[in-house]
């Protein structure tokens, strides 16, 4: 079942009434600092995985045998 415009409206108009606009705005803010915590933890944990992969890559030289 698809929510139209009018459903999203009348929805928004439901929540404004119950909690009201500062309530709402502040909610919002607090979702707005979670989205951009996430992107910045998924982008350093990549930035990391990807270090840590050319960290591996570097070293390619065969270790050295010893002479018995």
């Amino acid at each position: 079942m698809q929510m139209g415009p009018l459903q999203l409206l009348l929805i928004a108009v439901v929540v404004l009434v119950l909690f009201g606009r500062g309530k709402v705005s502040s909610l919002m803010g607090e979702v707005g600092k979670g989205i951009t915590a996430f992107k910045k933890g998924v982008s350093d944990g990549s930035a990391e995985i990807e270090k840590a992969a050319a960290d591996e890559a570097k070293d390619v030289t065969p270790a050295p045998k010893d002479k018995v």
